[in-house]
């Protein structure tokens, strides 16, 4: 049994550390939102929608929760709609803002607003980068030295050209 070294974090934790702040000061959303979207959205949604934004409540005594129900408001999330799918979306407002709420575990959101637009995703670029060449090449060769197993050396091979690759050395 291995244990991870103190103080190691995986990427993904650090990419939503950084990625998050901005998603929740831009559009009130965050990762974690926008990565489970086809389970909340359901096999009916998923395909044709995208959550956009959530519009919190502003300004006033009740935004900074002085209102007589005592806290927070529930906001208003934005969510991209292909074509004529909207109008199904628009019946089915009830279930998706339930199932948001459970995802985030309290009342965040009492109101969709459907803004029809297309929602397609983006073309998969190749995993595959390019081949390194010239001196690129050989340093990458000089750091794999050493490395005994086949698996983890076409891992790191593919990890180090494109890093390498990327900084525009090589190529």
């Amino acid at each position: 049994m291995s244990y991870p070294r103190k103080g190691a974090k995986q990427i993904s934790e650090l990419a939503n550390g950084l990625i998050d702040p901005v998603l929740a000061r831009r559009a009130g959303i965050n990762t974690a939102l926008l990565g489970s979207w086809s389970e909340i959205a359901g096999e009916d949604f998923a395909d044709c929608t995208r959550p956009e934004k959530i519009a919190w409540a502003r300004g006033g005594s009740e935004a900074r929760g002085g209102n007589e129900t005592g806290g927070f408001r529930p906001g208003v999330l934005t969510i991209a709609c292909e074509g004529a799918r909207a109008l199904f979306l628009t019946h089915a407002q009830g279930e998706l803002i339930q199932r948001i709420n459970s995802f985030f575990g309290f009342a965040a959101v009492h109101q969709i607003r459907i803004v029809q637009k297309p929602v397609s995703n983006p073309a998969r670029r190749s995993r595959t980068p390019p081949p390194l060449k010239g001196e690129a090449a050989r340093k990458l060769e000089g750091m794999m030295e050493g490395i005994e197993g086949d698996k983890l050396r076409q891992a790191i091979q593919r990890l180090g050209t494109a890093v390498m690759g990327k900084r525009g050395s090589g190529r």
